[in-house]
């Protein structure tokens, strides 16, 4: 059987190149050998051979996270080099990348989000309307960037200004969002046209950490996750559909994962990642190997997925 040639693509210029070169590693060793002839290309450095190498490469694997590479930018690139990728395109990747675009989209599919304003660096932000309206704690994050980069709770008011200033360094838009305390629950979608929810996964963080961020998603043992989650059938199948209707309002392909959160009043929807963590421990591969999909099957599917939607996309094309 001939070789799919594939590139590999990792690292890139976001605050997350470190974990999207961990991850690249783990995709490489974990990718079927048998299968693929693989080349490791980092945007950073690799954008020109990526561009020579095109007519050579069948398929891309983009593990990249954050802006200029989950956000539709790489993607574009791959459309116009005709290289077939896994995930959402570039109008999915791009909505789903800003926050502020996919509560839009969520609100108008009847999606339940926690009640949130948005301001833009322009913006004056009047505190006391903000705290009066949404209470408190609040949580602050820049509109487009990924795991939890930025992101605060804050407790009292005097704290809001340096959180706002801290979600401004990474964005020139954020969000102020309503702050729900509950089970924290993630969920993947797998497929194009056909969509499998599954299991659902639920996150502890460990000792010492308000909420899972940066930190507790990166450092080993600093959080507990449970898959499938411990809530009845019934939660189980509303958080499910949940994230199959998230992935269909922000127009995704392939593959994504929603975050939410369990509490008294309901399930919230907090965001979707269209490039979810691919190292084997991470929560999509986890969820997957619970659903009976080893982490180099996993690949394997989302490879087919990309090359099959491929050939749809192509109708486009007028040569």
């Amino acid at each position: 059987m001939k070789k799919i040639r594939l590139a590999l693509l990792s690292g890139g210029i976001s605050s997350e190149r470190e974990v999207s070169l961990n991850s690249g590693s783990q995709v490489f060793d974990a990718l079927d050998k048998e299968r693929y002839d693989i080349a490791l290309y980092d945007p950073k450095t690799d954008l020109k051979k990526l561009v020579m190498d095109a007519e050579k490469i069948d398929a891309a694997l983009i593990i990249l996270h954050g802006p200029f590479g989950e956000d539709g930018t790489v993607q574009g690139l791959l459309d116009l080099l005709d290289i077939p990728y896994q995930g959402a395109g570039v109008l999915g990747s791009s909505i789903a990348m800003n926050k502020r675009v996919s509560k839009k989209l969520f609100e108008a599919a009847n999606i339940p989000i926690p009640s949130y304003f948005s301001f833009s660096m322009r913006e004056t932000i009047d505190k006391s309307i903000v705290v009066g309206s949404l209470g408190l704690p609040l949580v602050v994050k820049p509109a487009c960037a990924g795991s939890s980069v930025g992101m605060t709770i804050v407790r009292d008011e005097k704290n809001l200004d340096a959180a706002v200033a801290l979600g401004f360094t990474h964005d020139d838009t954020i969000l102020i969002e309503q702050y729900i305390k509950g089970i924290e629950l993630t969920c993947g979608v797998l497929g194009n046209d056909s969509l499998e929810a599954l299991p659902v996964i639920e996150i502890i963080p460990g000792e010492g950490f308000e909420f899972f961020d940066y930190t507790a998603k990166y450092t080993v043992g600093a959080t507990r996750e449970i898959c499938p989650a411990r809530i009845d059938e019934a939660t189980t199948k509303k958080v499910q559909d949940l994230a199959i209707r998230a992935h269909q309002a922000l127009y995704l392909k392939g593959y994504s994962r929603t975050d939410m959160i369990l509490s008294d009043k309901g399930i919230f929807v907090l965001e979707t990642n269209t490039i979810p963590g691919m190292t084997a421990t991470s929560l999509y591969p986890q969820s997957a190997q619970v659903a009976g999909l080893s982490f180099t099957k996993l690949l394997d599917r989302l490879i087919d997925l990309a090359m099959a939607e491929h050939e749809k996309t192509k109708l486009r094309r007028s040569i």
